[in-house]
């Protein structure tokens, strides 16, 4: 390593062009995974396909699954280049097919291909930057990377509203696909530098078939609980059936003890996937209320959860910057607080009729509470891991995310299809209550081992 190669920073050369195209792919699919929650009420209209509104959402959230499990093995036989090269080449197939449907299930099917890319370019950029950056600049790229999804989750709805009134919701997938080749041709100079890992040794590391099959296993389940909907006379004991598949997959995918709430690291993981399908259950209805229900533009729906991730981003400075002043369990406990009540008020606001602004101030707040307890769980399960599980268990929560998630999305979509007369979107609001109720009752066990322990700064998202 040269003198120029120690003092340069990951803005100057030569980790210019490997940081920009990084963060350019990373921002990607943040933006498409942030934008398509507004542009989706248009959608389905005009591919009238309403009936799969939720299955749009969660097919990439149980693909992405799969693809961050076959891109770790592959990553970790071969190195990055390759799985980082297939997941770009299936995100922009993705794009293309959904950019260019004419009908809901081909809709969904890109968005299937899409979310499997997505979910492996993620792993496979972290084993890059990893291989080919210092020690001394992961930290920033890390937050670097953090950064990109933060500002996505303020401009992305709107945006994305914008581009669908002035030329078509197609365009807010095929603009993205003429930016994904130069991103990734400025990444060819970090792939060439990279080094082996660090204590790896000559033995090729083999594929783990078995923890590729759960994959496969917990994201065909997902994906059959939110398909059974389409069964009228059996659908309730398919979802029950293929929720059930669903846990029993994912428990090889994440820590012992993760289902049955166990004390410490396992309820930090849960909590995780409890809260995501909580917020994220319900916000892609959101813009799907406002549109449906007051009229809004998608441009201006969109800025509902637009006000939501700008409090999540002040939130989660507030936390980073106060450190030990607020404890993990102070900040999980009040943040899981603040989304039961948003949702219970929105709830509310469902039932009673109550005129939109209200409804969008209380959902910003909901984003105050993500804010405040999402980087100390990652922050906990960093600091709960031992040195050689911190990867299987950062993989695990990012898991937790998607699954969770994917499921509250899978149900909450049977629950607002099921529900007539304009009760759907309170059946929403009411599940997500719930299992955020149950985040409430997780989070105590999350934090009952390292209550006291000092919290470490991490960045947003």
């Amino acid at each position: 390593m040269t003198d120029d190669d120690l003092s340069a920073g990951i803005l100057r050369r030569p980790y210019l062009l490997a940081t920009v195209g990084s963060c350019a792919l990373v921002f990607m699919v943040a933006f498409e995974a942030m934008a398509v929650t507004t542009i989706m009420p248009r959608v389905g209209r005009e591919l009238d396909g309403l009936e799969l509104y939720a299955l749009a959402f969660a097919a990439p959230l149980a693909t992405s699954v799969v693809g961050m499990v076959v891109a770790g093995n592959w990553a970790d036989r071969r190195g990055p280049a390759g799985p980082l090269y297939a997941s770009v080449v299936l995100f922009a197939a993705g794009l293309l097919i959904a950019g260019t449907a004419l009908s809901m299930p081909v809709f969904v099917a890109g968005r299937f291909v899409q979310g499997l890319g997505g979910g492996a370019m993620t792993v496979a950029l972290y084993v890059v930057i990893a291989r080919a950056y210092p020690a001394r600049l992961l930290a920033k790229m890390f937050a670097a990377f953090a950064a990109v999804w933060v500002v996505p989750s303020m401009v992305g709805p709107f945006a994305a509203g914008v581009v669908a009134e002035l030329v078509g919701w197609h365009w807010v997938f095929l603009g993205v696909v003429v930016l994904v080749v130069p991103a990734l041709a400025m990444t060819v100079p970090a792939l060439r530098q990279m080094r082996g890992p660090a204590g790896s040794t000559s033995r090729a590391v083999p594929w783990n078939f078995g923890r590729i099959g759960w994959a496969v296993l917990a994201g065909v389940a997902v994906l059959a609980v939110n398909l059974s909907g389409q069964v009228p006379a059996a659908g309730w004991l398919i979802a029950v059936a293929a929720l059930l598949a669903a846990l029993f997959a994912v428990r090889p995918l994440v820590p012992r003890g993760t289902l049955t709430a166990g004390r410490g690291l396992p309820s930090v993981i849960l909590l995780r996937g409890v809260v995501s399908a909580a917020f994220f259950g319900a916000e892609v209805y959101m813009p799907y209320l406002l549109t449906e229900r007051y009229g809004f533009s998608p441009a201006f729906a969109g800025l509902a959860i637009t006000g939501s991730a700008l409090a999540w981003a002040t939130s989660s400075g507030i936390q980073g910057r106060w450190g030990a002043r607020i404890s993990n369990e102070v900040a999980i406990k009040v943040g899981t607080w603040l989304v039961l009540a948003v949702l219970l008020l929105e709830l509310a606001a469902v039932l009673f009729a109550w005129p939109p602004l209200p409804a969008i101030i209380c959902w910003t707040f909901g984003g105050a509470g993500m804010g405040l307890m999402f980087p100390r769980l990652s922050t906990m399960t960093i600091g709960l891991s031992e040195p050689d599980a911190q990867g299987f268990n950062s993989s695990a929560l990012s898991i937790s995310d998607s699954i969770g998630s994917a499921l509250a999305l899978a149900m909450a979509g049977m629950i607002f299809n099921l529900l007539a007369a304009g009760y759907g979107f309170g059946g929403v609001f009411a599940l997500t209550a719930l299992i955020a109720a149950v985040g409430l009752l997780v989070s105590p066990r999350a934090t009952a081992a390292v209550a006291g322990s000092r919290p470490a700064v991490l960045a947003p998202k």
